[in-house]
């Protein structure tokens, strides 16, 4: 049998029994008697929590063998609760209701799996102090809406109770009663045959935890979705009206996960940069001229930019409306492909 030579909070010794074969993440699951799952175990191994006879192995599949010594240096458990850490951010409005800024790509909205610390949250508790704490829930206080990490562009949280409500409401009912905007520039592949339209197709998920994909109405998760777009400039135009790109603006009328970047691409027109729904279209980045094509596959994020945000304001009733200009790489991007017409 297995023997415990050692175990606490954070360490747990074991020796390998003569008797024992196989897999690492297999062999310690069943070591240590259903307290840790397969895929738990492959986690820890993977992040470099276990070594064998002194050695880190971060490959779930080693061997292992009878005399081993295999130890587990368990990680601190993460803190539930974000702490406020100072990052930068640009604001456009403040007041004692809300706070409006100009998210960058590449800042996570709120704390989660793999994200637990150097979010927006962590550096609007740091701004905003103890005005923010619970409004809108533990985990995202503050929060009425969101942008995709890689997203840039203009976002409002709520610093008390009464703006959160208020303004979750007017989210909630996507300005179709109300005064609340969202609208987006995207730079996408091609042109769209009609230069200004609607998609209406439904978006469930598509397999795994956050990707999403269009369903059939019928579908036991498909969500109601509806985005507008038009096309407001081309680049590298062709006398078959085809182009070789787009910037689309796009006025979303519901909200969900990765709507406009699932949408353009059910479209046939996913957005250039984008890694989870544009991948088979990164070769056309070889038909651009060599400038263009520079900028193209240097660019490393979905060209997505929530440049307007329209809403009333929860005490005073007064319709705010703010833009955030196109942010640098994307506007590189932009030029590039104009320059190279």
């Amino acid at each position: 049998m297995t023997v415990l030579k050692q175990a606490s909070a954070n360490r747990k010794v074991l020796e390998v029994d003569d008797a024992a074969s196989g897999r690492l993440d297999s062999w310690l699951s069943g070591a240590l008697d259903g307290e840790m799952s397969r895929s738990r175990a492959k986690a820890l191994i993977e992040g470099g929590a276990v070594s064998i006879n002194g050695i880190v192995i971060t490959e779930p599949k080693k061997k292992i063998r009878p005399g081993d010594e295999v130890v587990i240096d368990m990680p601190d458990p993460e803190d539930p609760e974000p702490q406020g850490e100072d990052i930068p951010l640009e604001v456009l409005y403040e007041d004692d209701d809300l706070i409006v800024i100009a998210k960058p790509a590449g800042l996570v909205v709120h704390p989660g799996a793999g994200n637990w610390t150097g979010t927006l949250v962590n550096a609007l508790i740091h701004h905003c102090g103890a005005s923010l704490s619970g409004i809108g829930g533990v985990k995202r206080p503050g929060i009425v809406h969101r942008l995709d990490k890689e997203t840039s562009g203009v976002m409002v949280a709520a610093k008390n109770d009464n703006a959160h409500r208020h303004l979750s409401a007017q989210f909630a009912d996507h300005g179709r009663t109300g005064p609340l905007e969202r609208a987006y520039l995207a730079l996408v592949w091609g042109r769209p045959r009609n230069l200004k339209g609607t998609i209406d197709a439904p978006l469930g998920r598509a397999g795994d935890r956050t990707k999403r994909a269009v369903k059939h109405a019928s579908s036991d998760d498909a969500r109601e979705a509806i985005t507008h777009y038009e096309v407001v400039e081309r680049f590298l135009e062709k006398p078959d009206a085809t182009a070789q790109a787009c910037l689309v603006e796009c006025r979303l009328e519901t909200g969900r996960t990765h709507q406009i970047r699932v949408h353009m691409a059910h479209l046939g027109h996913p957005l250039i940069g984008d890694p989870e729904y544009g991948a088979a279209f990164k070769t056309k980045a070889n038909r651009l001229p060599e400038a263009a094509r520079a900028a193209v596959t240097g660019f490393h994020r979905q060209a997505l930019h929530a440049y307007l945000l329209q809403f009333e304001h929860p005490s005073t009733g007064e319709v705010m409306h703010f833009e955030a200009p196109i942010p640098d790489d994307m506007k590189f991007v932009i030029e590039a492909l104009h320059s190279a017409q």
